[in-house]
């Protein structure tokens, strides 16, 4: 008999990885029945797990997440309950990073715009006097958030000859020589910055971290990426700076909410990139992250150590 478990709709990919040894039953909305039954919760496309839902499902033994980034499960509640949580770390930094560089540039470069343009009626001769762009390399980049992720995308800065400087909760002095990155308080590395990107957790430090203290402390010609979560942006703020020309552009895979609502103001501005959420949508990686969502499913409910458990500090 397969082991009931509520998850998100799941791709096969998940099913294939786990040899059909589970059966699956929606997790939004979840019937008393199926939560009654339910051995595991697969948290697949960022559902709210809380202590509410946790205390409906007294069987549940793993709450496996698939991403690093937990801000949707109240892991505390979790650990209250005796319920292990797991994560992804360390298989998605790398294709995140890449589409931290992908954002930055196709902003600063116009990508988006020019593709339009390359393909409407408009476009009859070449002209070289549009869609200047703003230079990439020697520019000075500033990085929101120092952990695998912003490592990862300052070796990629380096390539590009950026002088790099960070902002973190911790310096990290074992990096700075070895990636020839500078430590910077947050002011100073906004104005100082031409492209500032965000790579840190949503944290109760950082929700709302960036608003419009900090977007009059960047340079005008700044370009903001958000690869974080969106809710480190304060929207109102970020939308105010793009129409007042506080600063130049900004690159989203994330927003607050997610998605925008279909007529929100930012969808209108051709000052913005937003991708939706695919910072590590990539072929390899999301089959890695599937991996790890299974390993960790499948030790939990085994009874042998989590390969990547989340533990908070207060446990």
């Amino acid at each position: 008999m397969r082991e009931l478990i509520l998850a998100d709709p799941m791709p096969g990919l998940f099913d294939e990885l786990s040899d059909g040894r589970f059966e699956l039953r929606p997790l939004e909305p979840a019937s008393d029945s199926d939560c009654a039954e339910a051995v595991a919760i697969v948290a697949y496309s960022h559902p709210t797990v809380d202590g509410p839902l946790l205390d409906r499902c007294p069987n549940v033994k793993i709450v496996s997440n698939h991403g690093v980034g937990v801000d949707h499960i109240d892991v505390t509640a979790a650990q209250q309950r005796g319920v292990l949580v797991g994560n992804t770390p360390g298989c998605l930094d790398a294709a995140t990073a890449d589409m931290t560089m992908a954002l930055m540039l196709s902003v600063a470069r116009n990508i988006v715009i020019g593709d339009h343009f390359a393909r409407s009626s408009e476009f009859t001769h070449y002209d070289p006097s549009i869609l200047i762009g703003q230079e990439v390399t020697g520019s000075t980049l500033g990085i929101v958030g120092m952990g695998r992720i912003g490592v990862q995308v300052a070796r990629r800065a380096r390539a590009f000859d950026m002088k790099i400087l960070y902002h973190n909760r911790n310096r990290r002095p074992d990096i700075e020589d070895s990636l020839g990155v500078e430590f910077a308080p947050l002011n100073e590395l906004l104005g100082e910055s031409d492209f500032v990107t965000l790579n840190c957790p949503l944290t109760e430090q950082t929700h709302g971290l960036i608003g419009a203290a900090e977007f009059r402390q960047m340079k005008q010609s700044g370009i903001l990426i958000n690869m974080a979560r969106g809710p480190v942006v304060q929207t109102d703020a970020l939308y105010e700076a793009l129409t007042t020309n506080r600063i130049t552009a900004a690159g989203l895979d994330v927003t607050d909410p997610e998605p925008l609502p279909r007529d929100h103001p930012l969808l209108q501005l051709n000052n913005v990139i937003i991708a939706p959420h695919l910072g590590s949508a990539s072929n390899v990686t999301r089959r890695r992250m599937m991996q790890i969502t299974v390993d960790n499913l499948i030790a939990a409910l085994d009874g042998t150590p989590l390969p990547h458990e989340v533990i908070t500090e207060n446990r």
